[in-house]
């Protein structure tokens, strides 16, 4: 299964944005799709998942502003974001993994993180 992630763009803080990760095959049997974003200069970090039971985790930083969601008959997975901040431009990516109670959300290792979608919000 290849991953598309496509949505960005440049919008004023405050406003909103929905990201989509869009899957060549089914997504029903993978365990978990997450977001991350990697902003220039810094480490790519985990924004947020989903398993394909429904349940879902976020970073501190963006809990009640972000949603991520998955529609498994589109085979896509999303990031609405609202209450957009500076602070969240980066590169969006999106992966495939497993979700664990113990330890989160970790990526599967074989899996290229692909181009992104860029999020600019200006201030």
């Amino acid at each position: 299964v290849q991953l598309q992630a496509s949505g960005g763009g440049l919008v004023q803080s405050g406003g909103s944005l929905r990201l989509s990760c869009a899957a060549s095959g089914s997504i029903r049997g993978i365990n978990a799709v997450a977001w991350y974003r990697q902003a220039p200069g810094k480490q790519r970090d985990l924004v947020a998942s989903i398993t394909t039971g429904g349940r879902t985790n976020y970073a501190e930083s963006v809990k009640g502003r972000f949603t991520i969601s998955r529609d498994n008959a589109k085979n896509t997975v999303y990031l609405l974001m609202n209450s957009l901040k500076p602070e969240d431009t980066a590169v969006y990516y999106c992966t495939t993994g497993v979700y664990w109670a113990d330890y989160g959300f970790r990526p599967d290792h074989f899996r290229s993180w692909g181009q992104g979608t860029q999020v600019t919000v200006s201030s």
